[in-house]
């Protein structure tokens, strides 16, 4: 059942109370760059997105496109990683194709968007090597609404910056 903004705006909070949410907040605090509960915001979306980061103004969380409490979770856990890497990194374009690759990169690698179980909710079978595949697929997916990314500059831009954006897990000291 999809969630009105009200609903939605009340599982926001509610993801706060998470181990991942609280961690990344803290991160996103100590490097200088604190989110207050009034960065996030649920509203009704056009695309057919479950939230997206915009700089300057924060996360927004698609009530239209969220059923439960964990799809809720994982929104707010990949936007945050995207507003860590704008917060962290320097000189970060998001009008760039490689920055944007990298930051989804990181995003739905460390979110655990593409843990196992998700996946076989989602109808992907395979056990091995499914996380890698995953990301890739996702970060595609993502690339292909942005502007600058169309064509094969999504999958260029991606495969260029693969391998130093993959293994990149701050603020974390691992993947989690």
């Amino acid at each position: 059942m999809v969630k009105t903004e009200e609903e939605c705006q009340a599982m926001i909070h509610k993801s706060f109370r998470t181990p991942m949410v609280r961690f990344l907040r803290e991160r996103l605090e100590k490097a200088g760059c604190p989110v207050a509960a009034n960065f996030f915001k649920a509203v009704t979306c056009n695309d057919k997105v479950a939230g997206n980061y915009i700089r300057g103004e924060g996360v927004k969380v698609c009530s239209n496109y969220i059923r439960i409490q964990d799809e809720v979770n994982q929104v707010v856990i990949h936007e945050l990683i995207h507003a860590f890497d704008h917060c962290h990194v320097a000189n970060l374009d998001w009008s760039n194709c490689a920055h944007i690759a990298c930051s989804e990169i990181r995003a739905s690698h460390l979110s655990g968007d593409c843990h196992y179980k998700r996946e076989l909710l989602r109808g992907f079978m395979k056990l091995r090597g499914h996380e890698q595949e995953c990301v890739r697929r996702r970060v595609l997916k993502s690339l292909s609404s942005h502007p600058n990314c169309f064509g094969h500059a999504a999958k260029d831009s991606m495969e260029a910056v693969w391998d130093i954006c993959y293994n990149d897990t701050q603020p974390f000291d691992r993947a989690p």
